[in-house]
């Protein structure tokens, strides 16, 4: 978390915390939610528009997190602004390098280790790792099927419906305000 959040935290502690306003999308896209597209109907449904500006997605990369609850966030200065989740708190991009070296990194550009791998009924792939759980982007797909073949991941079947409890994470975090 940068040091300007925990200070503007402790500046102002009792700030009330906003939902519906940002949403992550199943390609690893943040989507601001003004007061009108929040109108037009629940994410991922009404996405709003993505958010393009690079500095603007780093602060919110290096101050993403979840609660105890599992409800994830970007923490922004004194204010928790809680995620509308399209499918998974993560976002995996795969990589193959030279030798059958495989990469993984997050939506959030952290790199990370495959514990596990899972599909479900519809053949999205899905990853356990050791910073949390993640669809594979769709882009990367070619990649992961290669990964598989070689035997390197062994993906487990599960039901879409089941992940989130599974898995610890909250869709959609308005619904579960505390």
């Amino acid at each position: 978390m940068d040091d300007i959040v925990k200070r503007a935290m402790a500046k102002w502690p009792n700030v009330p915390d906003c939902f519906n306003w940002l949403g992550l999308d199943r390609r690893g896209n943040w989507c601001l939610r003004d007061d009108a597209t929040q109108a037009l109907g629940p994410f991922p449904l009404s996405k709003g528009d993505v958010l393009e500006h690079t500095a603007l997605i780093d602060f919110i990369a290096r101050n993403y997190g979840k609660d105890d609850s599992g409800r994830w966030y970007f923490q922004n200065g004194p204010q928790r602004v809680f995620i509308e989740l399209e499918c998974t708190p993560f976002i995996w991009r795969v990589q193959i390098q030279e030798g059958f070296n495989v990469s993984v990194h997050s939506h959030t550009r952290l790199s990370s280790s495959v514990l596990n791998s899972y599909l479900d009924e519809s053949g999205l792939l899905y990853l356990e790792t050791d910073l949390g759980f993640g669809l594979v982007h769709s882009m990367d797909m070619w990649g992961a099927v290669e990964v598989i073949d070689q035997g390197i991941w062994r993906p487990t079947e599960l039901l879409a419906k089941d992940l989130p409890e599974r898995f610890g994470f909250v869709q959609s975090p308005a619904s579960k305000s505390q």
